[in-house]
């Protein structure tokens, strides 16, 4: 039974870092990625890594309390990591606003290791999340 878990999450300023932590994932060759959900907005990818190591990024993420989406290049304040010897995945986050709100889950899937889907109902496998809450 996989039973992983995110640690990390907390209040921040706008402007400040957050480091979030996945542990309690099977193995280090499997997709891993990062998903957000705000209050009352629908689950969505942020970053995915793969068997190599290779990430990819959302570029588009809805700014809360607004209809349109705005391109919020999240590669330029988000990293995602592994560490393939403890099998944990990272979200080092900086220069955080308040629409990173939300509760952050980390998700793997055995059926992928490369090409790694931002579709949330493609990774079986979930935490039970941390919360970020950023304040202006």
């Amino acid at each position: 039974q996989v039973e992983m878990v995110e640690s990390g999450g907390g209040s921040v300023q706008a402007g400040g870092s957050l480091r979030l932590s996945c542990a309690g994932l099977v193995d280090s060759t499997y997709c891993m990625a990062w998903f957000r959900q705000a209050p009352g907005k629908e689950r969505e990818w942020v970053a995915a890594i793969d068997r190599d190591g290779d990430a990819t990024y959302a570029r588009f993420l809805r700014v809360r309390d607004e209809s349109a989406i705005y391109p919020r290049f999240v590669k330029e304040r988000f990293t995602i990591h592994k560490d393939n010897a403890k099998i944990a995945l990272y979200l080092e986050m900086n220069s955080l606003k308040p629409e990173d709100t939300g509760i952050y889950y980390c998700a793997t899937d055995p059926l992928w290791t490369a090409g790694c889907p931002t579709d949330p109902d493609e990774y079986r496998y979930w935490g039970q999340g941390t919360q970020v809450t950023v304040s202006s």
